[in-house]
């Protein structure tokens, strides 16, 4: 019950499981699907990689479909492994099969920035565990400004060595932005979201431990891939700078 006396609300992806229950907490909401059966048979026909594509939609069932998304309503650290998913694995193989053409890299950068540092302010991820709209919202906010940026930093417009040391940069950056939220979650002293108060604990874990692995997901995993993938950029600027 809330503080009105009215019942909890249920976040979009159902009840947090116990462990017992984890493996039959798939979700097969009727809308979700057919929507993935539309982006397969789109993905199928237009993705220059069919394999790619095959593996970026299988990331999106994973992250939507299979229990990970129930888990994400009972550990704070399956939301963190729930948003790399779809930024760092998700949208890039997208980028790469169906590349977007709407935004620079710069634009697109801020606005997946922008969209990590709103999911993890306590007030709008209450928000969005509140409402499916909200919810809904905040995930298309995160993987659309995700999918154009990888798009623009494997497929500039311009194709210079000013260019890609740009993209190198915002890549690096974006690095940086999960790793500061990362650090923020790892070594905050007290629980962030009160969401997460129960649930963990029916894994045998503390809340506020969830929450720290959760800024550990965000700071090891998140933040070394888009490193690295950031220093091969900008060894390909200092190789297309030594060629001009």
């Amino acid at each position: 019950m809330d503080r009105t006396g009215l019942p909890d609300p249920v976040p979009w992806c159902g009840p947090a499981p116990d462990p017992a229950a984890l493996l039959s907490s798939w979700n097969f909401h009727p809308g979700l699907l057919t929507a993935l059966l539309a982006a397969l048979i789109f993905g199928l026909f237009r993705a220059q990689g069919r394999g790619v594509f095959l593996m970026a939609w299988g990331a999106l069932v994973i992250a939507f479909v299979s229990p990970l998304c129930a888990m994400t309503t009972a550990l704070f650290s399956a939301r963190s492994l729930h948003h790399l998913l779809l930024v760092s694995l998700a949208a890039p193989m997208l980028a790469l099969c169906l590349p977007l053409r709407w935004s620079r890299a710069p634009v697109a950068f801020f606005l997946t920035a922008g969209a990590l540092v709103l999911w993890h302010i306590p007030a709008v991820y209450s928000a969005a565990w509140d409402s499916a709209g909200i919810y809904w919202l905040l995930q298309f906010a995160l993987l659309l400004p995700a999918w154009a940026f990888w798009s623009s930093a494997f497929f500039p417009a311009d194709r210079d060595a000013g260019a890609v040391l740009v993209n190198a940069a915002l890549t690096g950056a974006l690095a940086g932005v999960m790793g500061l939220i990362g650090a923020v979650l790892t070594f905050s002293n007290r629980l962030l979201y009160t969401e997460h108060m129960a649930a963990p604990l029916a894994w045998g874990i503390e809340p506020l431990a969830d929450q720290q692995t959760a800024g550990l997901i965000m700071w090891v995993p998140g933040l070394l891939p888009l490193a690295l993938v950031a220093a091969v950029m900008f060894r390909r600027a200092w190789r297309v700078g030594q060629a001009a």
